[in-house]
């Protein structure tokens, strides 16, 4: 029996994780050092790998047919439902870096809360992905707290990745109507529960890149999970260009 609101959970998991993975793919090939090319390429693996997990399942409980394929290449950028902070352009390394830590210091604890859901499929996921994103923390936290008490043009450049992308961090603990059903059901993890958790992180890094918290000046950015982008369809049409002009193509 279909699942329409577990069917759009994980689907909003899953592309929460397709879009960020992708997007840090675009770095293969530039990052600033070889060894940094292999990290973020290995990063981009790991969100891809546990889109397709969401996606797999989101496919099981519509109980459509729809497989992984169907989910990232034949949806149009309405259909999405990830948080706007992972469809944001790239920028320079130290936004990439203050991005992927904004995300992923609450993904870490949000997994070790669905590894414990009463849904064996939900759980089994995160459970795999909890030691994925522990790694992820601790690489972008390095980076920052490299780049933040660093040079003078490092430090200029990390406080400006904060500031661009604060306004965008609420996003994450937003939860909708059907959701709360699934954390009343004790499915899903209550994201505002875990701010804190995610804040102690953050201060924590912060601090020893000898940075403060940016003020937002009330700015809040938002809509992904209802669909509204920004960057998304340009993002989209390259990375879906391929499968839609040779449907069905197996190689």
């Amino acid at each position: 029996m279909s699942d329409p609101r577990l069917a759009s959970y994980a689907l909003s998991l899953g592309d929460d994780a397709l879009v960020l993975g992708h997007r840090l793919s675009q770095w293969s090939s530039r990052a600033p050092t070889l060894e940094e090319d292999i990290a973020l390429s290995n990063l981009a693996l790991d969100l891809i790998g546990q889109a397709r997990l969401f996606y797999t399942l989101a496919g099981e409980v519509e109980g459509n047919g729809h497989n992984e394929d169907h989910y990232a290449y034949f949806r149009e950028p309405e259909a999405f439902r990830n948080i706007l902070l992972v469809e944001l352009p790239n920028g320079d390394f130290a936004h990439t870096m203050v991005r992927q830590l904004l995300y992923a210091a609450f993904v870490h604890p949000y997994f070790q809360a669905l590894a414990r859901s009463v849904h064996g499929g939900l759980s089994d996921i995160a459970a795999k992905a909890v030691k994925e994103m522990a790694y992820h923390v601790r690489h972008s936290a390095e980076w920052v707290i490299r780049l933040g008490d660093g040079t003078d043009e490092s430090r200029r450049r990390t406080i400006a990745a904060f500031e661009a992308l604060w306004p965008y961090v609420d996003e994450l603990f937003e939860s909708d109507a059907d959701e709360h059903v699934l954390i009343e059901a004790g499915i899903a993890p209550d994201r505002e529960a875990l701010r804190a958790t995610w804040e102690n992180v953050i201060d924590r890094v912060l601090g020893e890149a000898q940075l403060k918290r940016p003020d937002a000046g009330g700015l809040v950015q938002g809509g992904g999970r209802t669909g509204h982008h920004v960057h998304l369809a340009e993002m989209l049409a390259g990375m879906q260009s391929l499968a839609r002009a040779h449907p069905g193509a197996v190689w």
